[in-house]
């Protein structure tokens, strides 16, 4: 049998699911965007994004909170990352355990857990006060710094992964050639082991901010009525002012910005300083 014709056969069901469950769906959702409510052909619902600030107030605060949520799991993930490329066979199956161990808990459940822990009469907030280090509850919650918490926590475990995979990768016999030179162990990690393990970075990042971007339960739930992000005002105005139309051209309009910086950004890393360590 010709190999080309195998391959075909092969990934034809699996062309076929993802044809009917994803694409067909996707392009059927695209047509409905550019509807009114006679179903005419239109683009107000998009020039009402750019016409209305509050759209693109609400864009530019998915953005935000998904940024500091990239930045939050990278300066909480690699120092993981670091430990377990370091680590021993054995201690590095229980970390990975340990990062793995909450995603098989429902996020809803982990949310409603960190509304027990940040709340106003949370353990954080009894603790600090017990302390004197505070006189009234802080407000940790139903703001965008407790989105920020409840996105780490949900997506920290992919920046530990793709960043220590990158790290598995490095021949260790480079930072002992670094060390004989005479480099420092700060020299050796900015000049060694961080452009090499850039390839893992660039994946965690993008990895986290697509998530974050798309999440609706933690902002739901953590943000409130106070923090309105994209995916969570699609979800209203479909399924509460039943305007189908709208809520797939916000839809649209928020996959087309992750697209868009998320190639950017690969875009400018991998064609500047280090874009050796991507042609390899």
């Amino acid at each position: 049998m010709n190999k080309r014709l195998s391959i075909t056969l092969l990934t034809a069901p699996a062309m076929i699911v993802l044809l009917g469950v994803f694409i067909l769906p996707m392009l059927l959702m695209l047509m409905l965007s550019f509807q009114d409510e006679n179903q005419a052909f239109t683009l107000q619902n998009y020039t009402l994004f750019v016409q209305d600030s509050f759209y693109v107030e609400i864009l530019w605060r998915t953005i935000r909170v998904s940024l500091w949520t990239v930045l939050a799991t990278l300066l909480l993930g690699f120092p993981v990352a670091m430990y377990m490329a370091q680590a021993t066979g054995k201690m590095r199956g229980i970390v990975t355990m340990l990062i793995l161990a909450p995603h098989l808990i429902s996020v809803v459940i982990r949310n409603f857990g960190w509304v027990v822990v940040l709340g106003e009469k949370g353990w954080i907030n009894e603790m600090l006060m017990k302390l004197g280090l505070i006189e009234q509850p802080l407000r940790l919650l139903y703001n965008e710094l407790g989105v920020v918490i409840g996105l780490t926590d949900s997506f920290i475990a992919y920046m530990v992964l793709a960043i220590a995979t990158s790290l598995y990768a490095i021949d260790p016999s480079l930072s002992k050639a670094a060390s004989i030179l005479g480099a420092s162990r700060i020299r050796t990690f900015f000049t060694v082991t961080l452009p090499l393990c850039l390839p893992g970075i660039i994946a965690g990042t993008t990895l986290v901010f697509s998530l974050s971007m798309s999440a609706f339960v933690t902002p739901a739930l953590m943000g409130g009525t106070s923090v309105k992000v994209m995916p969570v005002i699609a979800y209203e105005q479909i399924m509460a002012t039943l305007n189908w139309p709208l809520g797939a051209a916000l839809a649209f309009l928020l996959l087309g910005s992750t697209i868009l910086l998320v190639t950017l950004y690969t875009k400018l890393i991998e064609t500047k300083r280090y874009k050796e360590v991507f042609a390899s």
